[in-house]
């Protein structure tokens, strides 16, 4: 795999002319960040050498580089799940690849389903930590060029940037919430005993994303930043049948308040 993210990070190189600062990813529903950049260069997923696709709906598959509140970034503008039959080294080689195109900070969003009783459909949760039930993406052979094997997690969600993400936040007069993220892999939606479940582990939201390249990010030294959209509630008494679409719908209702946050926090960095 090292060889593969050394030559996907040397294809890209060869096509950019700007150096990112700031890694994102986009979630489900957030991708339409992405016409916030002024987009020095725009490469689908299909044209990078070992690069995985996205498979899923509301995530479009390609990396854009350019300004966004004029600072350099790149924009992964749907990411790859372990539901989709990636191991989570290919879920996560992306992470590395913007690390050896030169990011110093990664910004994650996602959606998520509430599982804290005082959360409702639409609100914005900055994440604090998370629940890792999923494989985890540094098993296996180990090389130290990757980073430590041995990886603290203690401050797995940077809290300069979170500080920064409630100033912003309050600046605009934006609700929000924070909370614990339970990782799971999906892609069935949860039974209501596993969000009880779930709830009982001390997580505030469940979803299938974002903690395998957050602990990839903590192995090689990137600060994190996530913000989470409640898209549906797994709370006793609110559980009803959701859809994909219907989540991607909860998430377009807020994705202005979390395309402002995000912009201001980029340039904040």
């Amino acid at each position: 795999m090292l060889e593969k993210i050394k030559e996907t990070s040397a294809y890209i190189n060869k096509r950019i002319s700007e150096v990112p600062y700031i890694g994102l990813i986009l979630g489900s529903g957030i991708g339409d960040l992405a016409k916030e950049i002024e987009a020095d260069i725009e490469i689908p997923y299909k044209e990078i050498p070992n690069f995985p696709l996205s498979t899923v709906d509301g995530h479009q598959g390609q990396m854009i580089f350019g300004k966004l509140n004029g600072v350099q970034v790149v924009a992964l503008q749907g990411r790859f799940h372990f539901y989709e039959g990636y191991s989570m080294q290919e879920i996560t080689m992306p992470v590395r690849v913007m690390q050896n195109l030169g990011i110093k900070y990664l910004i994650l969003s996602n959606a998520s389903g509430g599982v804290n009783p005082e959360f409702e459909v639409g609100d914005i949760m900055f994440i604090t930590d998370h629940i890792n039930l999923m494989p985890n993406p540094l098993i296996g052979n180990y090389n130290e060029e990757n980073g430590p094997r041995f990886v603290d997690m203690s401050e797995a969600y940077d809290t300069k940037l979170l500080n920064t993400a409630k100033k912003i936040a309050r600046h605009h007069g934006i609700y929000y919430k924070t909370g614990v993220y339970a990782a799971v892999s999906g892609p069935t939606y949860e039974t209501p005993a596993e969000y009880k479940y779930i709830r009982t582990l001390g997580a505030d939201a469940v979803g299938m994303s974002t903690v395998p390249e957050v602990i990839v990010a903590r192995q090689i030294r990137l600060p994190v930043f996530a913000i989470s959209v409640i898209s549906d509630l797994g709370v006793a008494g609110k559980i009803i049948e959701i859809s994909h679409q219907e989540v991607i719908e909860a998430v377009g209702r807020v994705a202005p308040k979390v395309l402002t946050l995000i912009k201001d926090i980029v340039k904040e960095i």
